[in-house]
């Protein structure tokens, strides 16, 4: 499928975002090139070390690009008319897909895409071993650090991929309340949890903000809060094309308007001490920067921004965009862009309540 045109005035903006050239160039033909193929283990179902050898059985290439976290795998394609044995998979001085006696460039060459679907269509993936997610995706509860006994909000949750990572990195324990406004994205939550034997969750229906009156008029805190929020989805323009037509200016500027309730009211519902990581698939400052500098000011004292360490290539936040000047603390915000990572863009930060 072809690459559709910028429209004029996103063009704009991504261009004084990237000003250097060679950097927008390099962001525009990679937008050209599909996503990887990413999957994330499901720790609660299987180990790491296993599920890479029953998909390399299959004669799938699998690759482990961060060592700390080995739960994230790259299918980098399958082995093309070879038979996998034993030998070969458990064979460490070659690559997952090499045959014997083949050079490493002889090995690559033999490798296919795998079909369409064939992911979600493994019998690994029914029985809820992995889940397939983008690794930009998977950024946000990183961020989070997650862990067995705490008490997590999952605001924004369908369709359940940061919420079964969440509950993966918690082993079940402790609890975890997912909630989403839509009926149909709920459903597909509640089955992915099901595949995924998550047992500590509860999924619940509300506008994220009414939701957080409710818990707290009932007394409610918690430990650790995500907000992914909803957003215009400039980081999806590698696997969304529809993100090229949809995308408007006011849209935007009401989406910024949304994060920033949603923000301020979950912030009421951290404990002291108590951490939410705010993250969206834009690359728009309103949504971004903006938003930060707004619970800066509005919380002034009571949060801070928080530096946090991710496996990938970050560039910091935004303290100026057009004639709006933000907080220097946004610095610490990190800009996720596909031409520096191979992967979608996002924008992941981390705040803390310190009274």
């Amino acid at each position: 499928m072809k690459t559709p045109e910028l429209k004029p005035l996103l063009a704009e903006r991504l261009k004084l975002l990237m000003p250097d050239k060679e950097d927008f160039n390099s962001f525009l033909e990679i937008l050209k090139k599909p996503t990887q193929n990413s999957i994330r283990c499901n720790t609660l179902k299987i180990s790491p070390e296993e599920l890479k050898e029953r998909l390399e059985k299959k004669g799938w290439k699998i690759s482990q690009p961060f060592i700390e976290y080995k739960e994230i795998m790259i299918v980098d394609g399958k082995i093309a008319n070879e038979k996998i044995t034993d030998s070969h998979i458990n064979n460490k001085h070659q690559s997952a897909s090499a045959v014997p006696g083949a050079s490493a460039k002889d090995s690559e060459n033999k490798l296919q895409d795998l079909a369409p679907g064939e992911l979600g269509r493994s019998l690994e993936h029914l029985l809820g071993y992995y889940y397939v997610q983008e690794i930009a995706s998977m950024l946000p509860v990183l961020a989070l650090k997650p862990k067995p006994g705490e008490t997590i909000l999952d605001l924004c949750a369908a369709p359940g991929s940061k919420t079964t990572q969440i509950a993966s990195k918690m082993k079940n324990s402790g609890t975890l309340i997912a909630n989403d406004v839509n009926l149909g994205r709920i459903r597909i939550l509640v089955t992915n949890l099901e595949r995924c034997g998550i047992s500590n969750t509860i999924v619940t229906r509300n506008q994220g903000f009414m939701l957080c009156k409710k818990l707290k008029s009932q007394g409610f805190q918690f430990d650790k809060i995500l907000l992914d929020a909803p957003c215009s989805g400039e980081g999806t323009l590698r696997s969304n094309k529809a993100t090229y037509e949809m995308w408007n200016i006011q849209s935007v500027k009401n989406l910024s308007n949304i994060q920033k309730a949603l923000i301020a009211s979950a912030i009421d519902l951290l404990k002291k001490d108590g951490e939410l990581v705010y993250s969206t698939c834009t690359h728009s400052p309103e949504e971004n920067e903006e938003v930060l500098d707004f619970v800066l000011n509005k919380f002034k004292g009571i949060v801070n921004v928080e530096k946090i360490n991710l496996p990938v290539k970050c560039r910091v936040g935004l303290t100026k965009w057009n004639a709006e000047q933000y907080n220097k603390d946004v610095e610490k915000a990190c800009r996720i862009y596909p031409q520096d990572n191979d992967t979608e863009g996002f924008f992941v930060a981390k705040l803390r309540r310190i009274k």
